[in-house]
């Protein structure tokens, strides 16, 4: 595979690996496998990549993967607090945080690229809004899935994704998973639409290779307009889609904790 670094220049990809297979790209998360959170890197370099990819009508298939133990583990919370420390009262730094989530998820449901998620390990929080994002999603036997916002004391608010995960999954089983924090396994979220394949971890490679060599050879254009559409009817089902306030609910309730923490003056 050839490294494509070139890609996107300005960024340098520091905190995703991402290599080319002839119309396949794989792009890697924790590559060096010691930080399995989502960071503002990662959602940067992600974002770049998205973006510059709208001039590579070459790349069809865009697959997400990591290189750790686990697929992510969720939002880097560290950040969330540096940015109320810089600004307790309007919270205006984790708003531009939470907006470039959202920026990314949106660029993954509007890439021309069909997107594979590869999924293994803990997937968490922002990393499983960021993987029912993806077209289609592969994950072993052994993956443990989670929503643990509300178990947090935060709104399930990470890229608008509650929207897009009832339009996957359906209301009354992502209610149930939101409101108790459960874990479930790969053959529940198999059965609820949230994985495609649920296969052996030593089969996984091989079901997505499935997939990327057979969307290679499918007619480009066919493939981003039945993409396009699907992705149309899908918004369609979403009408009341209020996932543009996010990043005003979670800054603010975030902020408001931390306000109530801080002693009075």
């Amino acid at each position: 595979m050839n490294d494509i670094a070139t890609l996107a220049p300005h960024t340098g990809f520091k905190a995703v690996r991402v290599t080319q297979d002839g119309p396949v790209l794989r792009v890697l998360l924790d590559p060096d496998g010691t930080d399995p959170a989502l960071s503002t890197a990662v959602v940067d370099d992600l974002t770049a990549l998205l973006d510059g990819l709208r001039e590579r009508p070459d790349i069809r298939v865009l697959v997400l993967a990591s290189g750790g133990a686990d697929f992510c583990t969720g939002a880097d919370r560290t950040e969330y607090l540096a940015a109320l420390s810089g600004d307790p009262a309007g919270a205006a730094g984790l708003r531009r945080l939470l907006d470039k989530a959202q920026r990314l998820c949106r660029a993954l449901e509007e890439s021309h690229a069909v997107t594979v998620a590869r999924l293994h390990g803990k997937v968490i929080g922002a990393g499983l809004a960021l993987a029912a994002y993806c077209d289609l999603r592969a994950g072993a036997d052994t993956c443990r899935f989670r929503m643990p916002e509300v178990g947090l004391g935060l709104p399930p608010a990470w890229g608008g994704a509650m929207g897009r995960l009832v339009s996957e999954m359906g209301v009354a089983r992502i209610r149930e998973l939101m409101l108790t924090c459960e874990v479930f396994d790969a053959a529940t979220a198999h059965r609820l639409g949230l994985l495609h394949k649920a296969v052996p971890a030593g089969e996984l490679d091989r079901a997505v290779d499935g997939w990327t060599r057979a969307l290679a050879r499918r007619a480009p254009e066919a493939l981003v307009l039945t993409k396009r559409m699907l992705t149309g009817y899908a918004r369609a089902d979403r009408t009341a889609d209020v996932a543009l306030l996010d990043a005003h609910l979670l800054s603010s309730h975030l902020g408001a904790a931390a306000a109530h923490q801080r002693p009075a003056d």
